[in-house]
């Protein structure tokens, strides 16, 4: 497929929404909270269902939030996230991180939470996000390192779901280990002064591990990705079935722990 096109793994299924949903600035953008002020603007890029963006937004408030995703029904979720919590100083729009539509120089804080794993040309996202961000400005990002997540109990099944959601994730143009490479991306867009860090989420209460392993179960069987996973020919339903058991499984462990690893980045433009 061209550089630039990548297909979006893990789709809008309700199990991958529910994810998303439970994302707060706190809990997913910790590293920028510092940075924000009231008044300024910001573009999220893939703002979901809206919840990091609405947080956000109440931060630099009465400035203004631009959220952007790739389809209008995600954006009609945002959009619902918004009015729930009373904001409006955010307006939402359909775009493609490797050529935003806004002028250069057009926003205080460019922010990217999960996306640039999924992108065809991160490096090209980047110099996007960099382009539309004002001087002085700051371009964030965040990503997921699928390679490094570990977990406990360790059943084989486990290995599997990893092995074959990586496979299935550069088969549709993304990288699932971006964590770790947004340091180099960022230098290859041409960023010279950044802060790179790193931070995890933890599932390790009955309460967080049934979650997380419920999501991730129903995500294996039903989402766009358990699609791509056949008509790939990555793995058979089978085998997505077994995963998905190995996911209730270690769900219902009294000393599971599941480790979500990320790499982040505040570039100053």
């Amino acid at each position: 497929m061209p550089k630039e096109t990548a297909v979006y793994t893990h789709g809008h299924h309700e199990s991958v929404l529910r994810s998303h949903r439970w994302r707060t600035a706190d809990n997913s953008a910790a590293y920028l909270i510092g940075e924000l002020r009231p008044g300024i603007s910001l573009l999220d890029i893939g703002c979901g269902p809206g919840t990091i963006t609405a947080d956000l937004a109440a931060l630099v408030a009465p400035g203004r939030v631009t959220a952007v995703d790739t389809t209008e029904e995600i954006l009609g979720q945002a959009a619902g996230t918004a009015s729930e919590r009373g904001l409006d100083t955010i307006e939402f729009a359909v775009a493609d991180v490797h050529s935003l539509d806004f002028p250069d120089d057009s926003f205080d804080v460019v922010h990217a939470h999960q996306v640039l794993q999924h992108v065809g040309d991160p490096v090209q996202a980047l110099r996007e996000m960099r382009r539309v961000c004002r001087p002085g400005g700051i371009v964030a990002a965040r990503d997921s390192d699928y390679a490094a997540m570990s977990w406990f109990p360790e059943p084989p099944v486990m290995d599997d779901w990893l092995r074959l959601y990586r496979e299935v994730a550069r088969a549709n143009g993304g990288e699932p280990d971006a964590g770790r490479r947004l340091l180099s991306w960022a230098r290859a867009a041409g960023f010279t002064d950044i802060t790179p860090t790193a931070a995890s989420w933890c599932f390790a209460t009955p309460e967080s591990r049934d979650w997380w392993s419920g999501l991730w179960a129903d995500r294996t069987v039903g989402s766009v990705y358990a699609k791509l996973a056949v008509d790939g020919g990555h793995a058979t339903a089978e085998e997505l079935t077994a995963i998905a058991g190995a996911w209730r499984t270690w769900g219902t462990q009294d000393d599971g722990w599941f480790m979500v690893p990320h790499g982040e980045i505040l570039c100053r433009v």
